[in-house]
């Protein structure tokens, strides 16, 4: 059953959502005004019915409906990217990740969600504007108790002596490389996310010195492309989600 304070997904005959918390007050959408104190009680997959008798239906949101709809600051990682990252490094219930560059904080909040309750996120963020806007969506998506933003430059250290993983989205990570030897835990992943082949480059120029840290350096680019299913032809689509970023993957030795 749906209570007050739950954040509820709500979704009209065009497929356009709305997220919501629920509580006593009235919500105005252009498909008409919606009493929000009706959802107390309901179920997921219930409908709720505007004033002009439009139809809601009534979802649990997951955290794409929130990153979705959550406040933006600096460009996200995108889900394509955030979740090979989780992959291929392997990021686990329990887990302890050290994150800089939080920016808006979307990939954070993938982080926190496949970490859970018991993990933990410890993100590194130098601008306090992007750190505040974080701070809020984390908030939103219900993780504030596996979640601390620290406003910080990585670059300078690392404060914590152990993580399971390290994941960056910075310009420089190479910098980041001698504070990660000291703390990432054998076997664990060191991440980096850089939009630029030259970063990766000057990436592993760096990495030389530290190349018997590290075991077998891997870098990927994800690329999305949706396809059109329609009863006289299926074919992809005009457009598609193409390069993003470079993410590269080194484990500890």
């Amino acid at each position: 059953m749906i209570r007050e304070g739950d954040k509820v997904l709500l979704i009209d005959r065009r497929g356009k959502r709305y997220l919501v918390t629920v509580s006593n007050r009235e919500f105005h959408t252009d498909l008409g005004i919606i009493n929000l104190g009706e959802l107390l009680n309901k179920s997921y997959g219930d409908t709720l019915t505007s004033h002009k008798g439009e139809e809601f239906k009534i979802l649990k949101p997951d955290i794409n409906d929130i990153i979705a709809k959550m406040k933006r600051g600096p460009q996200i990682v995108h889900p394509k990217d955030a979740g090979i990252i989780i992959a291929y490094a392997g990021i686990s219930p329990g887990d302890t990740v050290i994150e800089a560059g939080v920016g808006s904080g979307a990939l954070t909040i993938f982080l926190a969600n496949i970490v859970g309750p018991a993990g933990k996120v410890i993100s590194y963020e130098v601008r306090e504007d992007f750190a505040r806007i974080a701070q809020k969506n984390v908030e939103l998506a219900g993780f504030s108790d596996r979640v601390t933003i620290k406003l910080k430059n990585i670059y300078e250290g690392i404060d914590e002596d152990y993580a399971d993983h390290i994941v960056l989205d910075l310009p420089q990570p190479e910098n980041v490389l001698p504070h990660a030897v000291e703390v990432l835990r054998p076997g664990g992943y060191f991440v980096a996310y850089t939009p630029c082949m030259n970063q990766v480059h000057r990436f592993f120029q760096a990495l030389q010195e530290y190349r018997d840290h590290f075991y077998k350096p891997r870098v990927v680019e994800v690329l999305v492309r949706e396809h059109e299913v329609k009863k006289e032809c299926m074919r992809p689509k005009t457009t598609m989600l193409a390069h993003t970023g470079y993410i590269t993957f080194l484990r500890k030795l």
